[in-house]
């Protein structure tokens, strides 16, 4: 089950992390069809926030077509969003951490990492390699 966190300080609305956080969980296939979302209450206990919040952030995703609400039941998986398999993204994920261990031990901090790796996936997009 996906356990959310929230950074108060990102300038993001808190029902979009909720939102941003379940598409991100989806494309890593740590969220599955079938899965349920917590509950509202849930959330709320653990974030301290409106409910309404965490219901907008479910409305969006069932407006996107993601989970389904189960009334009495609560909040499930419909569809996934990862393109790879789980295998090919286990694998994609230890060549990244292993770049990123060595753009680390080169010199580079976070806010070099992300704009390296930002950059190199912008232009092969662009470029068409992808």
């Amino acid at each position: 089950m996906i356990e959310f966190r929230l950074d108060r300080g990102s300038g993001v609305a808190t029902y979009l992390q909720l939102v941003h956080q379940v598409k991100h969980a989806l494309r890593l296939g740590t969220l599955q069809p079938g899965d349920q979302l917590p509950t509202a209450k849930d959330v709320v206990a653990k974030l301290a926030i409106n409910p309404n919040t965490v219901l907008k952030a479910y409305r969006e995703l069932e407006r996107e077509g993601l989970v389904a609400a189960q009334p009495g039941l609560g909040t499930f998986v419909r569809q996934s969003l990862g393109g790879a398999s789980q295998a090919d993204s286990a694998r994609l994920r230890q060549r990244l951490a292993d770049w990123v261990r060595d753009a680390r031990e080169a010199g580079l901090d976070q806010e070099d990492l992300v704009a390296l790796y930002t950059s190199v996936v912008f232009d092969s997009f662009r470029e068409g390699i992808a």
